[in-house]
Order: structure tokens, then sequence, then C-alpha cells
């Protein structure tokens, strides 16, 4: 077998969250190039993507009823799921200060409580076809500390550690988890931060590269945990930071 052939996807089926934009649409597409039939879902009624690219259904992961319907369409049109990819999340750190205890609760319940709820809705579809990659997308504040956004680094945390928990408890009935860990990258939710040159060069000069990452940038990390070629990595995280979280002096 060509080793390229490990990266194919063909036949297999995703449900990608957050696909709407940002990493999550990015993610998405990049699944549907390399053969993958994805369905996209998101709050907003479409998506950045261009048309036909990857199927887009609204759907707020907060709704389970919601969620399981459009779970139960996927499946039943397309027979199987065999990745789930959580992207859908949120970040607040100019509410904190005015409604911190709500501010801190809304973070956790839409970046950590779905993507459990997204995944242990996904587990029996995975489970009866004996194979599954669930791919959480965290955060280098998953591990270090960002000032002024103590939820957002709690979510990410948490999200995390139910990734080696759940890649525990599933690891021998063919499903393997990981997490992507993106460094800055240029999003809606960022846009604010890159367009400002002295933040920008900020965060830049704090990576190995010397600049911001790309949602596009994302895609090859996605389609290697989804497929094949990782078929022997599980419970672990795949950084893509430009080297900030390495930098030393």
């Amino acid at each position: 077998m060509n080793v390229l052939d490990l990266f194919k996807l063909d036949g297999r089926v995703a449900l990608v969250t957050g696909a709407s934009r940002g990493i999550g649409c990015a993610i998405a597409q990049g699944l549907s190039e390399a053969g993958a039939m994805v369905y996209g879902i998101g709050r907003s009624g479409g998506t950045d993507a261009g048309e036909g690219i990857f199927q887009y259904r609204q759907c707020d992961v907060l709704d389970e009823e919601s969620l399981s319907r459009v779970l139960s369409e996927l499946v039943e049109t397309h027979g199987r799921l065999d990745i789930l990819v959580n992207a859908a999340g949120i970040t607040m750190p100019d509410q904190m200060e005015a409604d911190p205890i709500t501010t801190f609760q809304r973070t956790l319940d839409l970046n950590l409580t779905a993507a459990f709820a997204c995944s242990y809705l996904s587990l029996p579809y995975m489970l009866s076809g004996g194979y599954g990659s669930i791919i959480n997308v965290t955060s280098i504040g998953s591990a270090l500390g960002f000032p002024g956004n103590p939820g957002y680094v709690a979510s990410k945390g948490g999200l995390a550690a139910m990734t080696r928990a759940l890649a525990r408890d599933y690891g021998g009935r063919g499903i393997r988890v990981n997490n992507i860990v993106p460094g800055y990258i240029h999003t809606a939710m960022t846009h604010t931060s890159y367009s400002d040159p002295e933040l920008y060069s900020a965060r830049a000069e704090r990576t190995m590269l010397g600049r911001w990452g790309s949602v596009a940038e994302l895609s090859g990390a996605a389609v290697f945990l989804a497929s094949p070629a990782s078929s022997y990595v599980t419970g672990t995280d795949l950084v893509v930071d430009g080297g900030w979280s390495a930098k030393g002096l």
C-alpha cells in the first residue's frame, strides 16, 4: 500500500461541530477533500464553505434533541458514523469582569459539556461499526496560564482531560480520541487582536515561526487523526502552535 493511501477517508462519515466558520469550517472542508462524507453543524443559518463542499445543518450543540435528530439523519442516510470533530467553542473575556459566574458557566457549557454530549451521542454509532475517531479542538490555553479568561482556560483544560478519559474507556473497542491543540489562529474570534499591529506582533513573537496560523493549517492535523495514518495514536495532543509552547529563551 502506498503510504498516501493511509490518509484517505473514502467511505468514512464525519460530523464536525462549529462548522459555520473558522476552524470547524476549515476542518470540515479538509475532511471532505480527503474523501469523507461530512456533515457540518453550527448555530448560524449557513457556512462560509462553498456550496456542496460538505453537508451543513443548523444545530445548536447545547440542544440535545436537535443534536440527536441530526445524528439520526446522518446515520439513516449514510449508514454509519466514523469521525467526530468537536470544534464548536466560544470565548468571552470581555464579559468576565461584569458577569464572571454566568460567563464562566456559559463557556464551560459550550466548550466542554457540549463536546461531552456530542461524543456520548456519537459513540453508540461508532461502536456498532467497530471504528471511531473523536477529535477535540482544545488550545494551548489547556496547558498554559493565559490571563483574563479563566472560563476558556478551564474549559479547554477540562476538554483535554476528557479526551484522555474517553481514550482510556473506549480504546479497547476501536475508538480513538485525540486533541488538536491550536495556538493563535486567525479567526473571527481572534480578529480583533490579529488586526491590532501591537497585539499581533506580541503574539507572533511568542512563536518560533514568527507568525500566526491560518485555519487551513489545522486541516492536515485533522485528516491525520481521522485517518488510518494515525491508527496507533490515541489519548494524545497534536500541537499546532508555530512553536509557541516549545519556545525557550
